[in-house]
């Protein structure tokens, strides 16, 4: 695609050169008009003068002394010497009643028989010359009056009207459109700079624009670059974050996986085997939980992309997620049980999210539940809120620890936890508006309350 700067340049100079073309049109036309009417009214202007001349009371051997007199005078004019070149294409004749001449210049065409109607009329003569004439009926003398004019008198003016203007109309656009050149130039700089600045940026740079002065045009486009530049820092930043944790977190558990390997290699017996294969699994069980819960970090990070909000039934979201689970639950020998209100609970939010929020709080009471335990699950609403809470019948928490059980991959009394699980249930709360509750119970275990806004 061309340059803005030549499209609006050839806009411009395109339509100032259509415009020049209209205007030059009908120039020329009123002035082919204007013209004739001057001359038509300077022939009729002198048809009556010579009528005045040749109407003097003079007697009739004095009026042919006249006619030859003007007919001698008329006879000496050499325009080339001391008169005009339209001389010659500028005639009179003048007849008396019998159709005889009596005054006649040599330029004037010939007549087999004189005009016989009065006005203006176009003739045409026997050496193809076209001329305007004006014929003047004088019946006080018995005269007739013709005054010619040949068109090629009309032509050359016009034509020298349409050189003389049309010259200075053709020059002044070529100064115009340098002008207009220099002008968009001078109007399109701002983002000529901005762009020059964008392609001086390093491929790496993604500080944002700073460009001031700046048009009020270009004002929405540096805020949508800055916002792009800003989102593109923060995904960078979580891929980095994501691959330092993952970095920082495998190393471990691949380690403890190469011991459990070699131990099955070096193992002598039997039981010996069989004890490092179990450790083995185990850990790979354990570094697959920290890579899914790795990847649900991930995708949970503050201002990444949400999944579509939607209206759901939220008492029925939380059977489908404990059904689920339930297998899980009694393999490890734990009970499951459900508490909701009577009150509907339609809420409008990530359903997505708050299934991944309640397995993280079900397997962290799973993993400090004794055997035989019960958890609780309870679907609650007040205050502007659905209050999702999880009891289990462990141990509680330590005050000191309280502060630091949201920190990534701390893990409290389970060796093998990532340590996420917290984090990731916070997380959710954190985007759903709302917030993450932890509060030991009087008579033991843990409550963990996950609020959700009835509105966001």
């Amino acid at each position: 695609m061309t340059s803005i700067r030549r499209r609006t340049l050839t806009l411009i100079i395109g339509l100032m050169l259509a415009g020049l073309a209209v205007i030059s049109t009908l120039n020329l036309h009123d002035s082919n008009h204007e013209i004739a009417e001057v001359y038509d009214a300077q022939l009729a202007q002198n048809a009556r003068l010579l009528q005045g001349v040749l109407r003097m009371p003079l007697a009739s051997k004095e009026h042919t002394e006249l006619y030859k007199a003007f007919n001698k005078a008329l006879g000496e004019a050499e325009p080339r010497v001391d008169g005009h070149p339209y001389e010659t294409k500028i005639a009179f004749q003048v007849w008396d009643r019998h159709g005889e001449v009596l005054v006649h210049t040599a330029s004037a065409p010939s007549f087999t028989a004189p005009p016989s109607t009065p006005g203006f009329s176009d003739v045409v003569d026997m050496n193809d010359r076209h001329w305007r004439a004006f014929l003047l009926e004088d019946k006080q003398n018995d005269l007739r009056i013709w005054v010619g004019e040949r068109d090629d008198v009309r032509a050359d003016l016009v034509d020298r009207i349409v050189r003389h203007t049309l010259g200075p109309n053709v020059l002044g656009s070529l100064i115009l459109a340098a002008m207009v050149w220099l002008a968009i130039g001078w109007g399109l700089k701002p983002l000529a700079d901005m762009a020059a600045t964008l392609r001086a940026r390093h491929s790496g740079s993604l500080e944002p624009l700073q460009l001031k002065p700046l048009p009020s045009e270009l004002e929405p486009m540096q805020a949508a670059l800055n916002r792009m530049l800003a989102q593109i820092q923060e995904v960078l930043g979580r891929e980095r974050r994501f691959i330092a944790d993952a970095a920082h977190e495998m190393r471990t558990p691949l380690a403890v996986l190469r011991v459990h390997a070699q131990n099955l290699l070096e193992a002598g017996t039997e039981a010996q085997r069989r004890e490092s294969l179990e450790f083995l699994i185990s850990g790979v069980d354990r570094t697959s939980r920290l890579v899914n819960q790795l990847l649900t970090m991930a995708r949970l990070e503050p201002k990444a992309t949400s999944a579509p909000l939607r209206t759901i039934d939220l008492t029925q979201a939380v059977r489908d997620s404990l059904i689920q689970l339930t297998p899980w639950l009694l393999s490890k020998r734990l009970e499951l049980a459900f508490d909701v209100s009577e009150q509907p609970c339609r809420v409008t939010t990530d359903a997505a999210a708050i299934d991944i929020a309640l397995n993280n709080l079900i397997t962290n009471a799973a993993n400090f539940s004794p055997e035989g335990g019960v958890i609780t699950v309870q679907l609650s609403q007040a205050q502007g809120f659905y209050h999702l809470s999880v009891e289990d019948q462990g141990p509680g928490i330590d005050e000191a620890d309280r502060a630091r059980l949201f920190e990534r991959f701390y893990s409290r009394g389970n060796h093998q936890g990532a340590g996420l699980g917290l984090t990731i249930v916070n997380t959710i709360a954190t985007r759903l508006g709302g917030r993450i509750t932890l509060v030991n119970r009087p008579e033991g275990g843990l409550r963990a309350v996950l609020s959700i806004p009835q509105s966001l």
